[in-house]
């Protein structure tokens, strides 16, 4: 009795020795995921930290559900990297590399990354899913450290666009609420690298070609009647950009408003889309708001802005 004490006491303290080393998150299986930064260099990230705190699902039971379902809240990640989603059938050449939202301090690493993905490969769109630093990593420039992960991650996809059946003069951005003011930073932030170079890859481009930002936040300055943010300011050169938000979005609907009339009057290609209701925070969980068939319009805009092939 006292041997089949201990050995369930080995069993139990290996079992929670295993759940305790459980990734936070892992793309499933059949995905290629590769480091932003390489491992071995000095620092690795810029500004990296030695013993930084495991990735870890911040989820609770309290938190509140999307279309009736949970989603991942990913945080303490320090080890940023992209992860491929390839269509299965019909490739466009086209590629979106995706940001999932979370205030800059969380991602939102299913609902506004891998489900969104899941609509891109349906669409015959390759998906590069950024699983960037958090927390506390922008917004631009209170920190670099979110604007570098994308910066880097562009040009790591145009590096790879040859093997991974990517056209590199179609490749975008598209970002949910922290994610989205990450891609109008990117969008307006690409001429120069914040980071020292890497390799080939920072010798690329890392300007998008296209921009989807869907509820932005950090855009408008709530404080100061909704002024424009001084450090997004688009030109005649920022891509084409695709914007939705719902009028009642408590992070306030003047993110895509504001940011909508600063792409004009730099006569940037824009499409604004405003709803009645929908609030924040829905990514592609379709309900019955018509907000939520924002995914279909994107297509259509893909296609008007030849991104995509017309049908």
């Amino acid at each position: 009795m006292r041997m089949r004490a201990i050995i369930a006491a080995a069993l139990a303290t290996l079992s929670i020795s295993l759940f305790a080393q459980k990734p936070a998150w892992q793309p499933a299986p059949g995905h290629l995921t590769l480091p932003i930064w390489p491992q071995g260099l000095p620092g690795a990230a810029p500004g990296a930290v030695a013993n930084a705190p495991a990735e870890v699902d911040t989820t609770s039971a309290k938190d509140n559900l999307i279309a009736g379902k949970p989603l991942i809240r990913l945080g303490n990640v320090s080890n940023p990297t992209i992860t491929l989603y390839s269509p299965k059938n019909g490739n466009t050449g086209a590629a979106v590399v995706v940001f999932p939202g979370g205030g800059y301090q969380i991602l939102a690493i299913d609902l506004e990354g891998t489900e969104v993905c899941d609509w891109l490969n349906s669409a015959g769109i390759t998906c590069v899913l950024l699983k960037y630093r958090v927390p506390d990593t922008g917004p631009y420039p209170k920190s670099p450290a979110a604007l570098e992960d994308a910066q880097r991650a562009v040009g790591m996809v145009r590096q790879h666009a040859d093997e991974w059946g990517i056209d590199p003069n179609r490749i975008g951005v598209l970002g949910f609420s922290a994610g989205a003011h990450l891609a109008a930073a990117l969008s307006t932030h690409y001429d120069k690298r914040l980071y020292d170079s890497v390799d080939a890859a920072d010798q690329l481009s890392c300007r998008p070609d296209f921009a989807v930002i869907v509820y932005p936040g950090y855009l408008a300055n709530a404080e100061k009647g909704m002024a424009p943010n001084p450090d997004i300011q688009p030109t005649a050169q920022t891509p084409p950009t695709f914007i939705v938000q719902a009028e009642d979005d408590p992070v306030h609907v003047e993110n895509a408003t504001t940011y909508f009339l600063q792409l004009k009057n730099a006569k940037v290609p824009a499409e604004l889309h405003v709803y009645a209701e929908g609030g924040h925070g829905y990514g592609l969980r379709r309900t019955a708001l018509p907000v939520t068939s924002w995914p279909q319009t994107v297509e259509t805009w893909l296609r008007t802005i030849k991104m995509l092939p017309a049908k």
